[in-house]
């Protein structure tokens, strides 16, 4: 009653309503100014075709790992994009002008591009691989691989184990079976090791025999071993023939500098190749490079090992073949400008998915199991 008949009271009440009118609509168009900014203009993307990761599509549509992990944080953030497809420096320099809301493809993150741009954390990680010609040496590499050490070691290791059950088999029959394995130490052993030769290959002539317990004893374990040993000798062979058959001048990261080395222009491999003063000739896509691999024109190209790996097995099949192992880990992001205020909730979205069953299926379906 008191407050009712005060005159300031309906001052009071007029700016009260005053305040609610004006603050909640506020508010609301506080909460919604991001969805509905996207409804009405499409953030630009920044991408990249670099297989598997970024795949064009015949209708103008983009596919590949880096685009449905990106696609699920849009759908996720509800953000309205298009794609603008650009080079590494492009996408690099239009998330840091403004101009891409963010990039997506297969970029790696370093220390030099934090300078400019930020990155989201990590959604796969890899490392360098070096893509060699697939070429036979021909009839004289295969001769050449015949003396090799390794040839010779596994070829001595078989002479050893000959003298052993050939030694061993005459201790049981020199005595008993004197014409066969008789005679002195020397010819004796020689005898042994002729049995035990010709029991290996399964030649058996018949014209040594062991006869006594002791002996036919020695000659069945010998037998059945024979058999691993003869198997383990034939794939030696055949391993090393193969090996000097794919041979080429770089085997290994230690040959690159003395090499004729390709790589990306204005990628993360020539930065880095550049820190390890190898002098590299540098293509405008991974296509020239590898094309350059297969015309001899470079000894080796080398870039992030999926990505060289996907493309050999899809256009360069028994022409090109990427060596084994890799090199200087890659660590892949999505580009976001500097102090960018969606890094937080993009992070929390891509972090659920590259631990969902769906991520691991994805992947399996282009790399396989391996």
């Amino acid at each position: 009653m008191i407050v009712a008949d005060n005159p300031a009271f309906p001052k009071y009440v007029f700016s009260f309503l005053l305040i609610i009118f004006i603050a909640v609509p506020l508010n609301s168009r506080a909460a919604t100014e991001l969805n509905s900014e996207n409804d009405q203009d499409e953030l630009i993307i920044g991408t990249r075709v670099v297989p598997p990761f970024v795949i064009a599509e015949e209708d103008g549509e983009y596919s590949g790992i880096s685009i449905h992990l990106w696609e699920h944080i849009g759908t996720e953030l509800g953000l309205n994009f298009t794609y603008k497809e650009d080079d590494i420096q492009g996408m690099l320099d239009g998330v840091s002008d403004g101009n891409y809301f963010a990039a997506v493809s297969a970029l790696t993150i370093t220390s030099e591009r934090e300078e400019s741009v930020d990155f989201t954390h990590p959604f796969y990680v890899t490392g360098l691989g070096i893509a060699v010609p697939f070429k036979s040496t021909g009839l004289l590499g295969s001769i050449r691989s015949l003396f090799t050490p390794d040839f010779w070691w596994v070829v001595l290791l078989l002479i050893g184990l000959l003298l052993f059950w050939g030694a061993l088999v005459w201790i049981f029959e020199r005595q008993e079976n004197q014409e066969e394995f008789g005679g002195s130490a020397a010819e004796g052993i020689g005898n042994g090791f002729w049995w035990a030769a010709v029991t290996m290959t399964t030649v058996g002539y018949g014209d040594k025999s062991p006869r006594t317990l002791g002996g036919r004893i020695v000659g069945f374990i010998w037998m059945f071993t024979a058999i691993i040993v003869i198997s383990f000798f034939t794939a030696s062979i055949a391993s090393s023939l193969t090996v000097t058959q794919l041979d080429s001048r770089v085997t290994g990261p230690g040959d690159l500098p003395n090499a004729r080395v390709g790589v990306l222009v204005n990628s993360a491999t020539q930065t880095y190749m550049n820190q390890e003063n190898i002098r590299v000739q540098s293509f405008d896509s991974i296509d020239d490079g590898l094309e350059a691999v297969n015309d001899d024109e470079i000894d080796a190209f080398v870039h992030d090992a999926p990505i060289i790996g996907y493309m050999i097995q899809q256009d360069y099949r028994n022409r090109v073949r990427l060596l084994p192992n890799t090199f200087n880990d890659q660590y892949y992001g999505i580009v976001l400008p500097l102090n960018s205020e969606y890094r937080n909730e993009i992070n929390q979205v891509l972090l659920d998915f590259i631990n969902s069953e769906e991520w691991n299926s994805m992947l399996r379906d282009y790399f396989g199991d391996s």
